[in-house]
C-alpha cells in the first residue's frame, strides 16, 4: 500500500488541504472501481489516510483552534464531533463486503460526512487559524502534523478521539495497525 507523502506544503493549513483534495480524489477512486481488487486497494488506502489525517488534526489543529481562534471551542468540538461521527462510520464498514449495495450506500454516506467536514473545516476554521497565526507557527505545525501522522494509528480508534487517548493509545494502536497492515500486504 503505498504512503502518500504531502510534504511540498509548508504550513499545516496547506498541508491538510492537500490531504483533502486526496480523500476526495480516494473516495470517487473507490465508489467508481469497476473491481474489487481496485476497490479494496483504494478503500484502505483511504482508510489509512483519513486515520492518520483525523489524528494529526486531533492532536494539532484542535488545539491550536481552541487556544486562539475567536470561540474556538466550539469550533473545535464541532470538529471532533463530526471526525467521532466519520470513525464510528467508517468501523461500521470496514469489514463490509465491498461489491455489496451496503457497502456502497454506507460509503456514500460516509464520503458525504467527511467532505462536509472538510469543507467546515476549510471555510471555517482554516482561514480563522490564518488570521490569528503567523507563517513561522503554521510551518511549524505542518512539521507537528506530519510528525503526529507518522505515529497515528492506520485505522479507525473512534475510542482514541481526544487528544489524551490519542497520545496515550496512538503509538500501540499505530504499531498493532502497521503490523496487521504488512501483514496483509504479504498474504
Amino acid at each position: 500500500m503505498a504512503e502518500h507523502v504531502f510534504n511540498t506544503h509548508d504550513d499545516v493549513v496547506a498541508f491538510l488541504h492537500g490531504q483533502h483534495n486526496e480523500i476526495r480524489r480516494l473516495f470517487a477512486e473507490t465508489l467508481d472501481a469497476a473491481e474489487k481488487q481496485t476497490r479494496e486497494t483504494a478503500f484502505h488506502e483511504l482508510r489509512r489516510l483519513l486515520a492518520v489525517h483525523e489524528t494529526a488534526e486531533e492532536l494539532v489543529i484542535r488545539p491550536m483552534t481552541r487556544r486562539k481562534v475567536p470561540f474556538g471551542e466550539g469550533i473545535a468540538d464541532a470538529r471532533l464531533k463530526e471526525e467521532k461521527n466519520a470513525k464510528d462510520l467508517l468501523v461500521s464498514i470496514e469489514h463490509m463486503d465491498m461489491d455489496s449495495g451496503k457497502f456502497v450506500t454506507a460509503l456514500s454516506e460516509l464520503q458525504a460526512a467527511v467532505l462536509t467536514h472538510a469543507e467546515q473545516e476549510e471555510t471555517e476554521e482554516f482561514p480563522k487559524l490564518r488570521d490569528v497565526f503567523d507563517d513561522d507557527d503554521l510551518k511549524r505545525a505542518a512539521t507537528m502534523a506530519r510528525v503526529a501522522e507518522s505515529i497515528a494509528p492506520t485505522r479507525p480508534h473512534p475510542s482514541a478521539n481526544l487528544a489524551t487517548a490519542n497520545l496515550m493509545l496512538g503509538p500501540f494502536a499505530s504499531m498493532l495497525d502497521r503490523a496487521r497492515d504488512a501483514m496483509k500486504s504479504i498474504g
